[in-house]
């Protein structure tokens, strides 16, 4: 009789530690994120990353993705704030400018809703994590 009250113990030890890992996803704004922006809703990707003091990452990454200069997050409220600096067809310089607010928290697939500002123009902007 013990040892299946051991057995059955441990199984929910197992199924507990893993339920906690499971819930564990690292830094709020962490990982890539994908969606679209502006009224013809252009695909965006945004690649973050946290090395435990600031948000690093890239609009686009790849070879033309814009780095980013500034990205903030509000941990009282979720905003988000993003800067970086790219350059267009021409090889002029072009400023882009994210701001918005982390929704679904407590979920894997968080989402950023906002407006993305991209030299002149500005519009709706929505990504959730991949």
């Amino acid at each position: 009789m013990r040892l299946s009250l051991v057995r059955a113990s441990v199984f929910v030890i197992i199924l507990a530690t893993a339920a906690t890992a499971s819930a564990q996803f690292g830094h709020p704004l962490k990982g890539t994120w994908s969606g679209d922006w502006g009224p013809n809703k252009e695909h965006i990707v945004l690649h973050l990353n946290w090395d435990g003091k600031q948000i690093t990452g890239a609009i686009n990454p790849g070879p033309n993705g814009v780095p980013l200069k500034t990205a903030m997050l509000d941990a009282a409220t979720w905003n988000v704030h993003m800067e970086g600096e790219g350059k267009d067809k021409a090889g002029a310089a072009v400023r882009y400018v994210i701001d918005g607010k982390v929704d679904n928290i407590g979920a894997y697939q968080r989402v950023i809703v906002g407006t993305m500002t991209r030299g002149a123009q500005k519009g709706d902007f929505k990504v959730v994590r991949n």
